[in-house]
């Protein structure tokens, strides 16, 4: 029975992200409405976003570690019911402020309670296929734009924009608290989920000693320098295509193919990860998506992006889930929320760089550019951390043949 119900697992994770994701990502579509009915800023609304990366990497590493005291299952279904209740509160916000606070803090802080804890979780169900499990989780997530974002653009064609965001918070509500309550612990945690996997050696580490290792510090200077690669490139490329004469419409549907590449990406990595190893796919993934939106530079018309878009989703999206393989394949099964907390707290710092940057370049130099030529080098200097990862060794792996896996006594 566990092992048909680690699927259950992944599906509530995809759901759940999805859902989460979505809501979350969906402000852009309400930017125009809520700006036109209220007479805030488009930048003072769009400061919301920031601020719930900020909170994203706040809280991440904080539910992450309640996670793995109490089990994922509480701290998602929290985080659940927090969101849909934060979405509400935001939709009734009287001021800018207001709104700032409780979308971007709260919203923000909501979210990060499903994506450390979920990863975690999924992880300590597989010994096998976990790249492929990872990413079908992480699919759903980026199901997101295709779900959740024309459901809220459909419904702010019909209704006030307070109405509507209300709706998606009740829809949140319905598809996620019962979601949440489908989530278990891994079979795995009953023997204390000591095991880092493959390397038996660590089962002994402390939490304090596993985010002092280089190997936890290089994996968050890694992921950091990855989000900030793609983060600019997404937030910008619409703005660059129009500047560049593509018409507003068809430069958003760029958005789409990358999101649809994204897919595919997700799920070919995940497999090459199981076939190949995570680590190396992984840092050639890094290599491919440095030198990918460094293309967008070279192009400017629409064809061009949408070749740019399919090979810049397709690996970006792709290697995003393969961080928490190889926490897996690292640290005790016991900490992989907190592990993973951590790591997601470094993504979402790196996140929130590429819009202001991206902005500030562009104010300077009348051109997006430099920002692409920048998000090249960010992209390198991941590629170039995570080529210093090095495994966790110990007593227990020294006479462990290069490709075989360590027998348990």
């Amino acid at each position: 029975m566990d092992r048909s119900y680690r699927w259950v697992i992944v599906a509530a994770g995809g759901l759940l992200g999805c859902v989460a994701m979505g809501a979350m990502f969906s402000l852009p579509v309400f930017l125009r409405p809520m700006s036109a009915q209220t007479g805030w800023s488009a930048t003072g609304i769009s400061t919301a976003m920031t601020f719930g990366f900020l909170a994203m990497a706040g809280a991440s590493m904080l539910w992450g570690g309640l996670s793995d005291r109490f089990g994922p299952r509480p701290v998602i279904l929290a985080g659940s019911a927090g969101l849909a209740a934060s979405l509400a509160l935001a939709s009734r916000a009287e001021s800018l402020v207001e709104f700032q606070l409780l979308f971007g803090l709260l919203v923000g802080s909501a979210t990060a309670a499903i994506f450390a804890p979920m990863m975690a979780c999924v992880t300590g169900w597989y010994e096998t296929r976990r790249g492929l499990a990872v990413s079908l989780v992480s699919a759903g997530m980026g199901m997101a734009p295709m779900t959740m974002a024309p459901l809220a653009a459909w419904l702010v064609t019909r209704l006030d924009w307070r109405d509507a965001m209300l709706i998606v918070a009740g829809v949140a509500a319905v598809l996620m608290i019962p979601a949440a309550l489908l989530v278990r612990r891994p079979p795995a945690m009953q023997d204390g989920g000591a095991q880092p996997g493959p390397n038996q050696s660590q089962s002994g580490m402390t939490v304090r000693e596993a985010v002092r290792s280089p190997q936890f510090l290089t994996l968050m200077l890694a992921n950091f320098f990855c989000c900030a690669t793609h983060s600019g490139p997404i937030f910008h490329t619409v703005s660059y295509a129009v500047t560049c004469g593509v018409p507003t419409l068809a430069a958003v549907s760029i958005y789409s193919v990358e999101g649809l590449s994204g897919l595919f990406g997700r799920l070919g990595f995940g497999v090459a990860g199981d076939r190949f190893g995570a680590h190396r796919v992984l840092v050639l993934g890094l290599l491919a998506q440095a030198f990918g939106v460094l293309s967008y530079a070279l192009v400017n018309e629409l064809a061009g992006f949408y070749a740019v878009a399919v090979v810049v989703g397709f690996v970006y999206a792709g290697t995003m889930p393969l961080y928490a393989v190889i926490i897996r394949e690292n640290f005790p099964l016991r900490m992989m929320g907190t592990i993973i907390g951590g790591i997601s707290m470094a993504g979402s710092l790196g996140m929130s760089t590429g819009p202001l940057i991206g902005g500030l370049i562009y104010d300077r130099a009348g051109t997006y550019a430099p920002m692409y030529v920048a998000s090249w080098g960010l992209g390198l200097a991941a590629m170039l951390a995570l080529m210093t990862f090095r495994p966790f060794t110990g007593p227990e792996c020294s006479n462990v043949r290069p490709g075989s896996h360590p027998v348990a006594p």
